[in-house]
């Protein structure tokens, strides 16, 4: 009996064992089931978190900078979620920024082509070769095609250049369109600087058609005018001779000086008439050259000039070691000269001399015609053989400002040149070049 009690009591012990085991194990379930949920939570929590970073990231690649990345409910989330916000905030005003510039700079540009178009020139960007990269709107017109269809075409698909000058070279120069040849055009190129290994040029256009029509009509005019006035010139300084001569009866010597002082008039009347139309004849001038022989022709000219210097008692003296040759129009030299003994004789001091001498520089013969007087300024002397330029106004003195422009050009067209040293207040000298 003893012995059964003893067992129901380690059985009851027993039981009661497992009983708490039981439930011990049953709270450890419980507690560990728990704590898997929550883990479980947690890592969708987590996972959540990640699906929403990856979404604000993917819009903030695509441009959406309006969304935002929820807290997390860690501190280490909640850092970096602060974080990836600010940098979304910042990208955000940067790109306001960016729009604003953007939207600047799209209306200065709009202003700078709608300037750019509104130029009475053409314009053209091309590259070395004369492929056109941009064009404005008048060439488009010009070319008689369409703005968006010029680029990558070559620029000689469309114009002529008469002298042939390469692209770079172009200054001025005188071009026809293809597609109409009655107008005319000239070019001038620039170089871009920009940073590019490839050069690029802007092509500016001008049309002048208009200024060509205009100046042909002026120099027809003032070739017809020119010429009409010499007849009743040459025709009052004939009936003056007549008059010195005696033909119509005897004069008295006061009658004489006027008649001669009237006669002088006239010839420079004459000259300055003839200046004019030569000046407008110059661009078709026609050189006969010859051999010509310095001395012999300088001779004839001081004596031709000799009583117009006497007037203020000028002397001119000619200065040289040795008889030159040289190859030129003698018509055309003479009246270089003369024109430049006459401009001495205006300008220079009175009773001193002007100085002619002849000699020879490398592939040059020269002739120098040296002054004393005023000198010419600084300030005007590379302005003294523009047409129509002159300094008799300065001097109280009548001239066209032709006269220096003619000789300038006369010797061009000799492949030679006109040039002047001068000292204000102490001496002016011209010199001709004309080739050896």
């Amino acid at each position: 009996m003893f012995f059964s009690y003893s067992n129901y009591i380690i059985l009851k012990i027993l039981a009661c064992g497992f009983f708490i085991i039981s439930v011990i194990l049953l709270i450890t379930l419980i507690f560990v089931y728990k704590s898997l949920k929550n883990e479980k939570k947690r890592w969708n929590k987590i996972n959540d978190y990640m699906v929403d970073v990856t979404k604000t990231v993917n819009y903030v690649r695509y441009g959406d900078l309006t969304k935002k990345i929820e807290n997390f409910e860690n501190s280490d989330s909640e850092n970096l979620s602060e974080s990836l916000n600010r940098l979304i905030e910042t990208l955000h005003d940067r790109q306001a920024m960016i729009e604003e510039y953007q939207s600047e700079l799209i209306n200065q540009n709009n202003i700078l082509e709608a300037t750019i178009n509104s130029l009475s020139d053409g314009l053209l960007i091309t590259d070395s070769e004369g492929v056109i990269l941009r064009a404005t709107d008048n060439i488009a017109k010009w070319f008689n095609t369409v703005g968006k269809e010029l680029p990558r075409k070559n620029i000689y698909d469309f114009i002529g250049i008469v002298n042939k000058r390469p692209l770079p070279m172009w200054k001025n120069n005188d071009v026809v369109l293809l597609n109409d040849k009655s107008a005319n055009f000239t070019a001038s190129t620039v170089q871009l600087k920009i940073e590019d290994k490839k050069p690029k040029y802007i092509v500016i256009l001008t049309n002048v058609t208009d200024q060509k029509e205009l100046e042909n009509l002026k120099e027809d005019f003032v070739a017809t005018l020119t010429h009409d006035l010499k007849v009743p010139i040459i025709a009052e300084t004939n009936m003056i001779e007549l008059f010195l001569n005696e033909n119509f009866g005897k004069i008295s010597e006061k009658q004489k000086i006027a008649l001669k002082n009237m006669q002088a008039s006239n010839k420079e009347l004459l000259d300055l008439v003839q200046t004019v139309l030569e000046t407008y004849k110059v661009g078709k001038m026609t050189l006969y050259k010859e051999n010509i022989m310095l001395k012999s022709f300088l001779e004839e000219v001081i004596e031709e000039m000799a009583p117009i210097a006497k007037k203020s008692n000028n002397s001119i003296n000619l200065i040289l070691e040795r008889d030159i040759r040289v190859f030129a129009d003698k018509f055309q030299l003479k009246r270089v000269v003369k024109n430049l003994i006459q401009n001495a004789i205006l300008y220079g001091s009175p009773k001193t001399p002007i100085e002619i001498s002849i000699g020879e520089i490398p592939k040059y013969i020269t002739i120098k015609v040296k002054d004393h007087g005023a000198g010419i300024s600084k300030s005007e002397i590379d302005k003294i053989f523009n047409k129509y330029y002159s300094a008799s106004k300065k001097f109280r003195k009548i001239g066209t400002g032709l006269g220096l422009y003619l000789a300038f050009q006369i010797a061009k067209a000799h492949n030679g040149e006109l040039t002047v040293d001068s000292e204000e207040g102490e001496y002016t000298e011209f010199c001709i070049k004309i080739p050896a």
